[in-house]
């Protein structure tokens, strides 16, 4: 059975830096796609960033481009979102996203659009990030 857990999040002032944790179990993450993405109250879900099964591509959202990376380490399975220069805008509740589709173009498509579903795709309960003074 799929399972991801989040972790890392908390409270940091503005232009602070953190970095969010994603172990996985249940598949290795060289065989699917694999994300994150957040949600703030009363907003839409927003793509943050993916990382493909293939070759390791990564891509982002405009929004972090330049502040974010993402990285994994397949030996112990975990996925990672480094965060740096943050700003209030980025408090949101982060979640990382599996591909179940077997399609990773459409799987990182898809979450960077916002459009992460459960029919093609499994997450955790997520860690809240808030950027505050």
């Amino acid at each position: 059975q799929v399972q991801l857990v989040e972790s890392g999040g908390g409270l940091v002032q503005p232009g602070g830096s953190l970095t969010l944790s994603c172990a996985v179990s249940g598949f290795t993450m060289d065989d699917a796609a694999i994300g994150w993405f957040r949600q703030a109250p009363g907003k839409a879900r927003e793509g943050v960033s993916c990382i493909s099964s293939a070759d390791g591509t990564t891509a982002y959202a405009d929004s972090v481009k330049g502040r974010f990376t993402i990285s994994r380490d397949l030996a112990k399975n975990t996925l990672y979102l480094h965060m740096n220069n943050l700003h209030a805008e980025d408090t949101a509740l982060y979640y990382c996203a599996v591909d179940g589709s077997s399609r990773p173009n459409f799987f990182c498509t898809t979450l960077l659009s916002g459009q992460v579903r459960p029919d093609f795709a499994a997450w955790g309960q997520g860690t809240q990030v808030t950027v505050s003074s």
